[in-house]
């Protein structure tokens, strides 16, 4: 049965990686540094860097950190940013000092930060400005010592640099008042930062690179303890599976999601970077409209994304105008890839929509449909190269195929467990070292994974096992659907009942219509009880649907 658990019998696809090819994510950069210097690395609104150039400017921060603040291997720094410029100059500098990087989320509220950046230990964060009033409100209540503040247009040249600065503090408003007298400007840090005086940390694939925070959807939020040999097995994993779908030096990424996400960190910051690609960052993805025409600018070969994304552009004007000539790869994870969008997104595009499967604890690639594949396939896809997954049951007992049950995942890119959290730790492996993703599905005979839903969103209906995911694929097919989402409520005869949230494409639908939508196409117990619409569903900071947010 392991042999098939392998992607062995994916033709052209390793069944293990070489994890001696790099020792650390810095050995990874300063390779694609010195086989790239001139290749465009990162560009954001319209300002372009470099390979060459990010090596200088990640050496510069770099330095700061270990110069000017005395910083040691080991230190937490926080990043705190969008996707802007700063982001992988901070990163890379960071890493190649050997300290660990403790990605924070922008959005996070005064008690969000306060916690995470107290359970990291972090000593110094670097923050963009929009942001800096609720650091004002916890500084004193964290380990932080240092502060180094940064504005979106930092980094994009005079006078550009001051004009959007200028724009999105005193026009838009973006940027609530705040006082940390203390904080140095990121730019400062720079120009104090001796590229020459920087020394690279020996750093090894045991040493800790990432305290990278679950969401805390249950319970408080968990920083999963990532390695450099967790993220260097992702890379290389990653690049095997891809395979002859690259060029070196000639793919253009489109990065919307924010790069402080472990998707978009792996698999745009490291994965494309590392062969040499140009990541084009979009700082604000919720802008459709000029997401929209941030893509008429390039000709993109890759873009990755969530299903809430790729539907959100489907629907926005002039996006079927792009030119998707050069598109090659689009690929969706961060949740299910629902039918409708990915076959609408190759009606459009001509290019499939791919899905991938991983966690932040897996770094996070662990499943991914073939290249080759150019059809929605509703699965997940086969492990990827050195890779076990194993379908258990509330025993870790291990299920036959096409049996569902807990989907549990065991690799060299798998988290060794949760930062101070052993207990925490215990409850996510079994005895034989399988991680235990709270994601339930099943394995075909041919190896290939369908993910049917989270654990904890599964609704009892009378006893029946009703998974919200394949309802919501169903209503999202309803030519007047835009989006849509299910919870299970409580229920006097059945224990719990189905609640359908919409949000309508078409303002004359109506909950008749649904209901007698979801009669024709689902079985009776799966038929939601209870329908609302509403203007818009709350998702993450990725975009993903937050069903615990509807339950209230």
């Amino acid at each position: 049965m392991e042999k098939l658990w392998l992607a062995s019998y994916e033709p052209g696809v390793p069944e293990e990686v070489d994890l001696s090819e790099y020792s650390s994510i810095p050995h990874i950069m300063e390779t694609a540094f010195e086989k790239f210097a001139d290749k465009p690395a990162f560009n954001q609104m319209g300002k372009t860097i470099t390979y060459k150039e990010l090596q200088q400017l990640s050496r510069q921060f770099g330095s700061y950190l270990q110069n000017e603040l005395k910083l040691q291997p080991g230190a937490r720094v926080a990043l705190m940013m969008p996707n802007i410029l700063q982001y992988p100059v901070a990163l890379f500098g960071i890493l190649a000092a050997g300290m660990v990087a403790v990605n924070v989320n922008p959005l996070y509220t005064a008690r969000e930060l306060q916690h995470q950046l107290t359970d990291s230990g972090a000593e110094t964060i670097v923050i963009f400005a929009n942001s800096a009033h609720v650091l004002e409100g916890v500084l004193d209540k964290t380990p932080v010592k240092n502060v180094i503040i940064t504005g979106i247009g930092d980094m994009l040249g005079f006078p550009k640099s001051l004009l959007v600065n200028t724009v999105i503090k005193y026009v838009k408003k973006m940027v609530p008042a705040y006082n940390l007298p203390k904080a140095v400007p990121f730019l400062t840090a720079l120009s104090k930062g001796n590229p020459g005086t920087f020394r690279p940390a020996a750093v090894k694939h045991e040493d800790i690179a990432f305290l990278q925070y679950t969401g805390g959807t249950t319970g408080v939020s968990k920083g999963a303890v990532l390695t450099h040999k967790n993220i260097v097995a992702n890379v290389l994993q990653a690049r095997a599976w891809i395979g002859n779908q690259i060029e070196e030096g000639k793919e253009i990424m489109i990065t919307p999601l924010p790069l402080y996400h472990i998707f978009s960190l792996t698999a745009n910051c490291l994965v494309f970077s590392s062969i040499g690609a140009l990541n084009v960052l979009i700082t604000n993805p919720r802008d459709f409209a000029n997401f929209v025409k941030e893509l008429k600018k390039w000709n993109f070969t890759a873009m990755t994304g969530v299903n809430t994304l790729f539907n959100a552009l489907l629907n926005t004007e002039g996006f079927e105008t792009v030119d998707f000539s050069h598109l090659r790869t689009a690929l969706g994870g961060g949740m299910a890839v629902q039918e409708a969008v990915a076959k609408r997104w190759k009606e459009v595009t001509g290019t499939p929509l791919v899905e991938a499967y991983g966690l932040t604890e897996t770094s996070p690639a662990a499943c991914m449909n073939p290249a080759h594949i150019r059809e929605y396939s509703g699965f997940i896809g086969l492990p990827i190269s050195s890779t076990l997954v194993s379908i258990r049951d509330d025993d870790a007992k291990e299920l036959p195929i096409n049996e569902i049950g807990e989907i549990c995942i065991k690799g060299p890119q798998v988290t060794q467990g949760y930062y101070n959290r052993p207990e925490e730790t215990a409850k996510v492996f079994t005895e034989d070292g399988f991680f235990k993703t709270g994601d339930m599905g099943y394995m075909t005979e041919k190896g290939f994974v369908k993910l049917v839903d989270r654990k904890k969103d599964m609704v009892n209906v009378s006893g029946f096992n009703v998974y919200p995911n394949e309802i919501e694929d169903v209503v999202v097919t309803h030519p007047k659907v835009l989006e849509a989402a299910v919870i299970g409520v409580p229920d006097e005869k059945s224990g719990e009942a189905v609640k359908l949230f919409v949000v309508k494409k078409d303002p004359s639908l109506t909950v008749e219509e649904l209901k007698d939508f979801c009669k024709k196409n689902l079985t009776g117990y799966k038929v939601p009880k209870h329908y609302e619409f509403k203007t818009e569903l709350p998702k993450s900071n990725v975009g993903k649907i937050l069903r615990k947010d509807l339950r209230g």
